[in-house]
């Protein structure tokens, strides 16, 4: 009952808590956009890192604002958490990870794609192992026949916690470099191939 109270008060108090200090991060930064081509004019699959996840957000609407992106986001109670956070910036979540309902989460992904949406996804979410790249976003991107872009959020200054994925906070009054990928293609690509390709590009502009 106890632990059913403190859940029920987290849900309620961290998600703007949360939405605050990421919009204080981002305004008290100077921010760098690299787009490496135009973002497509159809649905596409965009990957960040789980430890990048917090600044994230931002990149969407300056990107394309005129899509709507579905991050696939846990199951779990943290994932209820991370879906109430992103809320306010537009977003709208698949739920479920490779973990758990990833059946649900794969089709749920597909569908959206179908309706004319765009999908987001941590490859290396919601445990890890840190910058592993499972089979879920090729699968997407491979079905729906669209293309995938990466996404990287690198400060120049910040606090990275000790957690699983090293997750990153930027210090304030310092410089956020946000990166995005041309489009790649991964028609006709073995599924080795195809991670081992993602997450080389991934790499480039990692924290």
């Amino acid at each position: 009952m106890r632990k059913r109270l403190l859940r029920r008060l987290a849900v309620w108090l961290i998600p703007p808590l949360g939405w605050g200090i990421m919009w204080f991060l981002y305004l008290t930064n100077r921010k760098v956009w690299r787009f490496e081509a135009p973002v497509p004019s159809g649905p596409f699959v965009v990957l960040f890192w789980h430890g990048e996840l917090l600044m994230a957000p931002f990149i969407f609407k300056k990107a394309r604002p005129d899509t709507t992106v579905n991050v696939m986001i846990s199951d779990h109670f943290d994932g209820e958490i991370i879906t109430r956070i992103i809320a306010p910036f537009g977003l709208k979540t698949v739920r479920g990870s490779s973990r758990k309902g990833a059946a649900k989460a794969l089709i749920g992904a597909i569908r959206k794609v179908k309706e004319g949406q765009s999908v987001g996804i941590t490859p290396d979410g919601p445990k890890g192992p840190r910058h592993s790249v499972g089979d879920g976003a090729v699968t997407i991107a491979q079905k729906a026949r669209i293309p995938v872009i990466v996404l990287n959020c690198r400060p120049s200054r910040y606090w990275q916690l000790k957690s699983w994925d090293r997750f990153v906070i930027p210090k304030p009054f310092g410089r956020i470099e946000y990166h995005m990928s041309a489009p790649m293609d991964l028609t006709g690509l073995e599924k080795e191939e195809a991670r081992a390709l993602i997450r080389e590009r991934m790499l480039r502009h990692a924290v």
